[in-house]
């Protein structure tokens, strides 16, 4: 008989299909990066590491603005809206999660706690509850209908989002509006040129059946289930939008939208301890280099009382947006955000005689009038004040010398009047900078941009190569240049990533105490991280080895291990103080 004409497989038994409708992710690395990380920890230890990578933490951590209410108070609000289930978004069913292996809490007080760490008193938990196994009930003899998400969309909403319309790869045909639907996620696979794709074109019409495309890739990664909120015509026409309520989810976190608005802000636990690191002082001068979204920034702002200054720097318009924005919020006013690239920070000394500025903080802006009106630059000295309408004055930074013509003037005028382009940029105000002059601040925080491989959670790893990872050693190298020149002698430096990367860790503390002789490492508290890694390692085509640290050093560091009970993201802070600089 002709195999041709056989009839199709018999659907899998039900034992299989409990094994499909499962969250048992496996993180993908580059081999070759995959074996370096594995030098760096043991292959058990990265192993661990891996597993926690791909996963939500369990908790939500929250960081209270002392200067609008008290920790007891927000625990009180928070709690009042637990019993009242208006932490949606995964919230509920919490009061009796499991844990531990099926222990359940039936005490909202359980839910959220105050931290127990010497000093984040201002620092609450909420506490969410997973690995939950759902069971993914289809009609009698019809296949489940599914929904596959792209892995970004997936991360969010293991976080706790609902599943928005950008992020809808491919949807079972017939759905409708109101229909429950299991929600699974894409993640890129190995291709023949040696890179990485998905290969699911946005649109795909789902069978539920195994001659489905990628039907075998998606066993184990089912995120949840939900009710989609739209049609699967609808999914496809619009361009934003929820696409799917999630109903039922693997990890139950709560959600946090609208909820206590600049009292509360929703925070890594080692980005908190982070800017307690810097230990702020009221009164004094601080830079935050690469500050965007806010977080640490405001953090900072809190610790000083609202007294001293912080400069807040990012090189995007809308990020610095942003900053103003948060701190406005939460009713901040020592913050001055600038757009500048941190790898810029530096004002040459020999430019204070040449602009006769004394201040290291205030440029020439010039204000532009109606285009109907004279050309006229008014030159002004000062910081803008972000609360101000700048609607019929819009704002650059120029050159005090520099001539701007009519031309210009209508050009930026335009631009202001017609507000969000295709960069999204709100129209808004924000003040270029031309950089600081050498030991302009009292503490630097220098939480530099790195590979994020600590980011929790992750569901794939394979776009970062050795090569990738030198880049990006390279580049904090170059940015912490430009934070030792800014620092007075006798202030601090705290420099902090969200890598597991001992090269953009360990190596970059190790390069700072070889090249700054003036630089040491000082005790952090609080303390509630793991000590460094210690040794070197000889990386492939190398002619030298990668440095780390000693074994003295190893305690003033803190390394937080996504593995450990501490159950955060994989985070590196170091702490220098500067002494006297050599001339």
């Amino acid at each position: 008989m002709d195999s041709s004409a056989s009839p199709a497989a018999p659907p899998p038994p039900a034992a299989t299909a409990m094994d499909r409708y499962t969250f048992s992710p496996s993180l993908r690395w580059q081999p070759e990066v995959e074996e370096y990380l594995v030098s760096a920890y043991g292959r058990d230890h990265f192993a661990r590491i891996s597993e926690a990578l791909a996963t939500p933490s369990c908790y939500s951590c929250i960081r209270v603005n002392t200067l609008k209410s008290s920790t007891d108070a927000v625990r009180q609000k928070l709690l009042t809206l637990v019993n009242q289930k208006e932490l949606c978004g995964g919230i509920n069913g919490l009061g009796i999660s499991e844990r531990n292996g099926g222990e359940q809490a039936h005490e909202g007080s359980y839910l959220v706690h105050k931290c127990p760490y010497s000093g984040l008193e201002n620092v609450l938990f909420v506490r969410g509850s997973g690995p939950h196994v759902l069971h993914y009930n289809g009609q009698p003899g019809q296949s489940i209908k599914e929904i596959i998400v792209s892995r970004k969309c997936a991360e969010s909403v293991l976080r706790g989002a609902q599943v928005y319309v950008p992020g809808v790869l491919a949807c079972s045909s017939h759905v409708e509006k109101g229909d429950k639907v299991a929600v699974s996620v894409a993640i890129e696979q190995p291709v023949k040129d040696s890179g990485w794709a998905v290969g699911i074109t946005r649109g795909t019409v789902l069978q539920g059946l195994q001659s489905d495309a990628h039907y075998e890739e998606r066993k184990g990664l089912y995120i949840g289930q939900g009710i989609a909120a739209m049609s699967r015509t609808g999914i496809f026409r619009v361009l934003h939008g929820v696409a799917v309520e999630m109903t039922e989810r693997v990890y139950k976190l709560p959600s946090f939208n609208d909820v206590l608005e600049g009292d509360i802000f929703l925070q890594n636990l080692p980005s908190i301890v982070a800017a307690r690191v810097l230990d702020p002082q009221p009164g004094e001068q601080i830079l935050d280099m690469c500050a965007a979204p806010g977080g640490k920034t405001t953090a900072i702002a809190i610790l000083m009382r609202d007294k001293g200054e912080i400069v807040a720097l990012d090189r995007s318009h809308n990020k610095v947006m942003g900053i103003l924005k948060l701190a406005d919020e939460m009713g901040l006013s020592c913050i001055k955000a600038y757009k500048l690239d941190a790898l810029k920070s530096v004002r040459k000394t020999n430019e204070a005689r040449n602009l006769g500025v004394a201040d290291n903080f205030n440029g020439a802006i010039a204000t532009m009038v109606e285009d109907n009106e004279p050309c006229h630059t008014t030159v002004f000295s000062g910081v803008t004040n972000a609360g101000e309408d700048n609607s019929t004055k819009p704002a650059v930074q120029i050159d005090t010398n520099r001539y701007v013509s009519k031309a210009d003037l209508r050009k930026n005028l335009r631009r202001m009047r017609n507000g969000t382009g295709r960069s999204n940029c709100s129209g808004g105000r924000v003040e270029d900078s031309k950089g600081f002059f050498p030991s302009s601040f009292d503490r630097v925080l220098l939480d530099a941009p790195c590979s994020a491989l600590g980011l929790r959670p992750r569901l794939f790893a394979g776009e970062e190569t050795l090569e990738s990872l030198r880049k990006n050693a390279t580049y904090q190298k170059r940015m912490f240049d430009q934070a030792v020149q800014l620092v007075r002698p006798g202030g601090v430096i705290v420099y902090s990533t969200c890598t597991i990367n001992p090269g953009e860790n360990e190596a970059l503390v190790r390069y700072a105490l070889d090249t700054y002789k003036f630089l040491s490492l000082g005790s952090q508290h609080p303390n509630i991280g793991g000590p460094g890694i210690i040794g070197s390692c000889k990386l492939p085509n190398k002619e030298h080895a990668e440095e780390w640290l000693m074994e003295h050093e190893a305690p003033l560091v803190q390394r937080f291990d996504p593995s450990s009970s501490l159950d955060t993201m994989g985070f590196f802070i170091a702490k220098f103080n500067v002494g006297q600089k050599e001339d």
